[in-house]
């Protein structure tokens, strides 16, 4: 791929924040500052390819996005920070535009214009647009001396690439969309954004950590499972599950009634226990090895009193369940479904607190390895509007993650562009996993007439393509 850097600039709030702003980093903060930068991956198709000629691109395009930019870290200002650590070793984040070491956002702008769309989406991978996403392989503790957020649009053929970088160690899922959406809203002519972010950490947590960490191992120093193997061969791949395929699951998940009197199973629930169970049958493991259920749970409403939707920083934890493999394959969907949802209803305030202080009293950098033995872990979120990002020549064709933080069972879930309950399934698994996955018809939710032609059963498709390797979507 011929990629030419136009320019790069950096871009601080538009109106002058006054002061040092300083917000020590919470224990909700913390455990990712050896995770890598959370990577986004945005495709816009331009209607009006003049948009892409030479001056109109970059008066018409990229100053408005530099200039919204501009306009949202006013109240996002924490991003155009740096990480620090006050005389006790406390991170926090913090800004001062007198500061000559607090450059502001990095912004990048690239030209492959011989790059169309539909050769950025014919592989399930991310090695087809990592040059289009910045800070590949950059640890979050990184942030002490470099921007908390990199973004960089890079002209195509037929549209624009916007490639994003986020210190996961500021921010989580909810505040990096909420952040997204507020400046595409600047972008199509808001003059202020519709939702302030929260910006007072302490109200999340109060306790000061002091950490050691001057340089942490990577956090695929260890595979997941056997910490002395080799690395496995690992896959990326995207299942489209159309609004019929989740409904399906879930209408299969839900079809025994629970005797303890639980609640029907929702449709999160319903679906990563599906995969759960498909991934642990793929990876032919021994009836009585554990597999381990792992979910970076949102806890803004878990906590008490509640956080406000708009808290800006990180407030998820993981939340650990397993069960031995044997147990998945000999029940049907409702046992993997009920074992996910005890697990998530009991992550209660007091739990989330009780898990603050146990790590507060020994703190752990989190590692991929730490996510269990043989296991399934889920982030990012189907709530999350991606779809709406638009920034004014439309809504996004394809949102995806970036090759960061991608390790052997991990997934990411967006909403489909198709609407409705549909769902993308981002997973990374070893190649003879997957290949067993591709083919799995019950996983697939389709059915075979006797010559042997894939059908859908009015949940989805499945395509194959030239190298044998199943495109499929449900």
């Amino acid at each position: 791929m011929k990629i030419k850097i136009v320019s790069k600039a950096h871009v601080q709030p538009n109106k002058p924040i006054l002061g040092k702003k300083q917000f020590h980093l919470t224990t909700f903060d913390l455990p990712y500052l050896a995770f890598y930068y959370n990577q986004k991956f945005l495709l816009y198709k331009f209607k009006n390819l003049l948009d892409l000629e030479e001056p109109t691109f970059q008066n018409d395009v990229v100053e408005k996005l530099k200039d919204g930019l501009g306009s949202v870290l006013d109240d996002f200002y924490q991003l155009a920070g740096k990480l620090a650590k006050d005389e006790e070793g406390v991170f926090r984040v913090e800004y001062d535009a007198d500061d000559e070491e607090i450059n502001g956002v990095e912004f990048t702008v690239a030209d492959a214009a011989d790059i169309s769309m539909d050769d950025l989406t014919v592989e399930d991978g991310t090695a087809r647009f990592k040059e289009l996403v910045p800070y590949n392989g950059i640890l979050n503790l990184e942030g002490l001396n470099r921007p908390l957020l990199a973004v960089q649009v890079t002209k195509l053929k037929d549209g624009l690439a916007m490639g994003l970088a986020f210190n996961h160690a500021v921010l989580d899922g909810t505040a990096t969309w909420h952040f997204m959406s507020s400046w595409s809203e600047l972008c199509r002519g808001a003059q202020t954004i519709s939702t302030q972010p929260f910006l007072d950490r302490a109200k999340a947590r109060d306790t000061r950590v002091r950490l050691d960490l001057a340089s942490p191992k990577d956090p695929n120093a260890s595979s997941n499972g056997d910490a002395t193997a080799e690395p496995p061969q690992l896959v990326e791949k995207v299942f489209k599950l159309s609004d019929s395929a989740i409904h399906t699951i879930k209408s299969r998940a839900n079809s025994v009634v629970p005797t303890d009197g639980s609640k029907p199973f929702s449709t999160f629930q319903s679906l990563t226990s599906h995969i759960w169970r498909h991934v642990t049958l793929a990876r032919g493991l021994k009836p009585e090895d554990v597999t381990v259920f792992t979910v970076f749970a949102d806890c803004r409403r878990r906590v008490d009193p509640p956080m406000p939707e708009e808290y800006f920083g990180n407030m998820i934890q993981a939340i650990f369940t397993g069960t031995a493999a044997g147990m998945l394959a000999a029940h049907g969907p409702e046992f993997g479904a009920s074992v996910v949802q005890k697990a998530i209803v009991g992550h209660d305030a007091r739990t989330v607190d009780a898990r603050n202080e146990e790590w507060e009293k020994s703190p752990k950098i989190f590692q991929f390895k730490d996510a269990g033995v043989n296991c399934v872990a889920v982030g990012s979120s189907p709530r999350f509007r991606v779809y709406e990002v638009d920034f004014g020549w439309g809504k996004p064709e394809t949102v995806r993650s970036g090759s960061n933080n991608r390790f052997n069972g991990m997934m990411y879930l967006y909403p489909g562009k198709a609407g409705g309950m549909s769902i993308d399934v981002e997973i990374t698994l070893e190649a003879h996993v997957m290949e067993k996955l591709e083919k799995s018809k019950e996983f697939l939710l389709v059915e075979e007439e006797d010559d042997g032609h894939k059908l859908s059963n009015g949940n989805g498709h499945v395509h194959a393509n030239g190298n044998g390797n199943g495109n499929g979507s449900a």
